[in-house]
């Protein structure tokens, strides 16, 4: 229980602030008449208390108080306070001519002090908080003397943003500005100097004393932002930049933070911008389930369910530590939703009947899946068991349960794939698309380029290699990649699904590829290496099952626009019903018996667009016949 020592000592500072503020507004008044009569050869009397200057003390206060210009602080008054003062400067004029009037039809009230009025008593007002705000910054300086010497590229919002949150905490010092724009040269932003362009920041560095630098370019473009990384990287100085409003908006990064300089900052593809009320609308107040809930896509994809309002998510994951793990953030970010577990495998009917029970999901979301291009030429009958067969299992028992919205969660490398996952991701979407029925469950496919950052891909690679000193393994100078964000990638998935379509392939329109290469050299500079010299990049040639260059549309697929710019629908490609079930009940044995040669066999039959490129070896501890699948020349799409 608050005590009232606790009380007094809170509305202490606020009362002083109300007796300063009445008392400029009857110094102003006093003071504006005395000059106006004090020029006549008669001046009338001017008593220091009245029943005229209580009516006008009343008025403004009221209007003070009605305005909120006691909400904020002297600590933090700036320009939006001034006007606030101004604001309530001129409303108090007109209510104490209103009141006045009435009172004494503005008897011997000068109309020229009603003029001079509201500006004297702004600069009255305003001119002390703001004096009280320099001499605590200039206080704070002074005791954070020994903070970290900073240097600011970028002199617009974001940059006097920054100053302000710096000066406020008092952990770091700004010395100085750098901008290209010739209007900010010699200028000065929150009272720290533009010192030069971005550039010269190496030698205005070392003048100055810098001992870290911050970007201050949020909303700069992926060439700007790898131009200045690199005269950064010139200083040998860490640096930090100023996060993107949308990275703070969900959660990614918290206002006031410094983050280092992420690979995605530095592609060439601007982020797609999800229609929130479209997926709001869709998902809230929902129930839904997603499989595989412990992966990258998985926890991400629970995470923005539970940000965009689904009121229950149960979390399907095979591996223990993963689904507890992510059951645990999920509790820690969004306390009030209903969470339910299910430790098993979704191939298994009993672990998707038992979960689709508990949580009578209206949507389930299957990221459930194998995706290593290269293990999985190897390890034939688990694609198919887990990429195939599971999503049959899971997609059958969400048209039993009659779930409204089945989202198969797909991959670019199903379009004419050359590599066993392109294969088995072809055949689940059939499947899906097999199942699919205007009375039943809704089935909408997905499908995205690589996710930048997510379990098993290249990035933590690199990553990995740059750290132990390199090298960094390239498997050829000319392969490309399209590539996403894992939040990205979510949000494209519930966009998708909000659309409404009953039957549905959907795709992004990502861009432009992005070289390999360009990634291993950008990734070896933002740890602050060079490329060739400190790390060097090795080109080891392409491995089975991979492609030179990956492709987003099918030629046959007829791909139309949606209400999203960035989200292209394509037309379903037709299947027949009785082959897809006669391809699952075959595979399905040939799986029972790990017989490798018949699932080859089986899966090249079943996706005739299946163009493997070379030939998969017998895994290791598994059948010893070698698995050949009708080998091709390579080819660059």
């Amino acid at each position: 229980m608050t005590s009232w020592r606790d009380r007094f000592s809170a509305i202490t500072p606020r009362v002083a602030v109300v007796t300063h503020d009445l008392a400029m507004v009857w110094l102003v008044w006093q003071g504006l008449h005395r000059l106006r009569f004090g020029i006549l050869p008669n001046p009338p009397e001017m008593p220091l208390w009245s029943t005229e200057i209580a009516l006008v003390l009343l008025a403004q206060g009221l209007v003070f108080w009605q305005v909120g210009l006691y909400r904020g602080l002297w600590r933090f008054a700036s320009v939006p306070d001034l006007w606030n003062i101004f604001k309530a400067c001129a409303l108090g004029l007109l209510t104490i001519a209103l009141g006045l009037f009435l009172y004494n039809r503005l008897d011997l009230v000068s109309r020229t002090v009603l003029v001079l009025y509201p500006l004297s008593l702004m600069a009255l007002l305003g001119a002390p908080r703001l004096l009280y705000r320099a001499w605590k910054d200039s206080a704070s300086e002074r005791t954070n003397a020994a903070s970290v010497r900073i240097l600011i590229l970028g002199a617009g919002h974001a940059g006097e943003a920054l100053v302000r949150d710096l000066r406020r905490f008092g952990t770091y010092q700004p010395v100085g500005f750098l901008d290209d724009a010739v209007r900010m040269r010699g200028t000065k932003v929150q009272g720290v100097p533009v010192l030069g362009r971005v550039s010269d920041v190496a030698e205005i560095a070392r003048e100055t004393a810098a001992k870290l630098l911050v970007i201050a370019m949020p909303s700069a473009d992926a060439i700007a932002m790898q131009r200045v990384v690199i005269a950064c990287e010139r200083t040998g100085l860490p640096f930090r930049m100023v996060p993107r409003l949308a990275d703070v908006l969900e959660g990614r990064s918290l206002p006031g933070e410094l983050k280092e300089v992420a690979i995605e900052d530095l592609l060439g593809r601007k982020p797609v911008l999800p229609d929130w009320k479209a997926i709001r609308h869709w998902l809230g107040g929902r129930s839904v389930l997603v499989t595989g809930a412990g992966g990258s896509i998985g926890s991400e994809l629970c995470h923005q369910c539970a940000r965009h309002g689904a009121r229950r998510i149960a979390l399907v994951e095979i591996d223990e530590l993963a689904l507890t793990t992510t059951e645990a953030a999920l509790r820690r970010d969004f306390p009030d939703l209903e969470y339910i577990q299910v430790l098993g495998d979704c191939g298994d009917p009993a672990v998707m009947e038992h979960a689709l029970r508990l949580a009578e999901p209206e949507a389930v979301f299957h990221a459930a899946a194998y995706k290593q291009v290269p293990l999985l030429e190897r390890q034939l009958r688990e694609a198919v068991r887990n990429n195939v067969l599971s999503t049959t299992t899971v997609a059958k028992a969400c048209r039993e349960a009659d779930v409204g919205t089945f989202v198969l969660i797909s991959t670019d490398k199903a379009v004419d794939p050359v590599n066993v996952l392109g294969a088995t991701k072809r055949l689940a979407e059939m499947v899906c698309q097999s199942l699919a029925s205007e009375r039943s469950t809704r089935f909408v496919t997905v499908r995205f380029g690589n996710v930048l950052d997510s379990a098993g891909s290249v990035v933590p690679l690199f990553r990995e290699q740059i750290r132990k000193g390199g090298p960094v393994t390239v498997t050829d100078p000319e392969v490309t990649r399209y590539f996403m964000t894992i939040p990205e990638a979510c949000q494209l998935i519930l966009q998708a699904s909000a659309i409404g379509t009953h039957e549905a392939v959907y795709t992004l329109d990502m861009g432009e590829p992005v070289p390999i290469r360009l990634l291993a050299d950008q990734m070896i500079r933002l740890a602050g290496k060079q490329p060739g010299r400190d790390i060097a990049i090795v080109y080891t040639g392409l491995r089975p099952g991979e492609k030179l260059h990956e492709t987003l549309f099918h030629a046959d697929e007829r791909y139309r626009p949606t209400g999203h710019p960035k989200i292209l629908q394509a037309a379903p490609r037709s299947v027949i019903v009785g082959e897809i079930e006669s391809a699952i009940q075959a595979l399905q044995a040939a799986s029972a018996k790990y017989d490798c040669d018949a699932l080859a066999t089986l899966l090249r039959t079943a996706v005739p667009e299946f163009q493997p490129e070379g030939a998969a070896e017998a895994e290791p501890g598994g059948s010893n016949t070698v698995v050949a699948f009708p080998a091709r020349s390579a080819r660059k799409v």
